[in-house]
């Protein structure tokens, strides 16, 4: 059995937060209300996705690595990670805002969890007009008047808020606080890891469960990065037709193509499979003479033994993520 370029049924999350864009904006197929993430590659343990067609349809993540080792994920990653797949891929909708939170690193999630971190970036696809991200703090903080601002309700006053608009990017590395706010459409790279410390949540309570969502602010507060930093949203050139830089990271790499027509990628000096996202029209990956169709909205893995494929579009623009 060969691999072949791959595409994962999603799996829908309800969140007190969610909306409807994933199926209005992205053409995603459920019928429940407040579907907030649509994870589209997951290896997280009880959220595995599964192959959607061909030969290994129904398989996991965790199943092909199993069988095909290097040959599907690249033998430095397998070297590295063994059945563990390194990235969790997700498209987010907040209709209304995201808790304010913040990630562990590696070593603090590996002792507390035995997880991975959460180094993570957003892409923004859509996003409502005033709509904004909170990423940081606008004012340095110490520990002591963090936890006063906790406790007198003005947390918020202290943030970084930046309003966005489609093709804003932004890094978030662990121990950065952040929150998606109301109006927001993105796709999101980040570690395979479940572990979000909510520090805030607007005092509101879960229409399903009747109860206020948990915090976990003595958690959080060991792990958080109380600096200002100059520049919270990434900058970087879009040139078309090409692999156009965004995030490079220890945890993984991230491109952004602008496609209007034939691009030829040779990933050779790659040793890792190849993540595309689709952020906007369509693109058409051809990979031994067979045509796959990636439209706005999904999301199609490369295994790594795959290594030179052609992209096309009239008017397309795809994520490449690889580690």
């Amino acid at each position: 059995m060969n691999l072949y370029p791959l595409k994962f049924t999603p799996l829908f999350k309800y969140r007190i937060w969610g909306g409807e864009k994933l199926k209005t904006a992205l053409n995603k197929n459920y019928t429940e209300e407040n579907i907030g993430e649509s994870w589209e590659i997951s290896d997280v343990s009880g959220d595995e996705t599964v192959v959607a067609d061909g030969d290994l349809s129904g398989k996991t993540l965790r199943d092909l690595t199993r069988q095909f080792k290097g040959d599907f994920v690249g033998n430095a990653v397998y070297d590295k990670f063994g059945e563990e797949f390194p990235l969790l891929i997700k498209f987010i909708d907040a209709k209304t805002p995201l808790s304010i939170q913040v990630h562990p690193s590696n070593e603090i999630a590996k002792e507390r969890h035995n997880s991975f971190g959460k180094n993570e970036m957003w892409y923004v696809m859509q996003a409502d007009k005033n709509a904004e991200l909170i990423v940081g703090f606008d004012k340095k903080v110490t520990r002591e008047a963090y936890q006063e601002h906790l406790e007198n309700n003005t947390i918020l006053d202290v943030m970084h808020h930046e309003t966005v608009k489609k093709g804003d990017t932004f890094y978030i590395p662990t121990g950065r606080v952040h929150a998606i706010g109301a109006g927001v459409l993105l796709a999101e790279i980040q570690q395979t890891s479940n572990i979000t410390y909510r520090i805030y949540d607007y005092d509101r309570v879960d229409a399903k469960t009747g109860e206020k969502r948990e915090l976990h602010n003595d958690m959080a507060i060991d792990v958080l990065d109380y600096e200002v930093h100059e520049n919270y949203k990434l900058k970087y050139h879009l040139e078309k037709n090409i692999s156009n830089k965004l995030v490079h990271s220890p945890y993984f790499k991230t491109n952004i193509l602008d496609i209007n027509s034939v691009v030829e990628k040779d990933y050779s000096n790659i040793d890792s499979f190849v993540i595309y996202m689709c952020v906007e029209g369509a693109v058409n990956l051809i990979c031994e003479r067979k045509t796959y169709t990636i439209n706005e909205g999904e999301t199609l893995l490369l295994p790594a033994s795959l290594k030179k494929v052609q992209l096309n579009a009239k008017k397309g623009k795809v994520l490449e993520a690889y580690y």
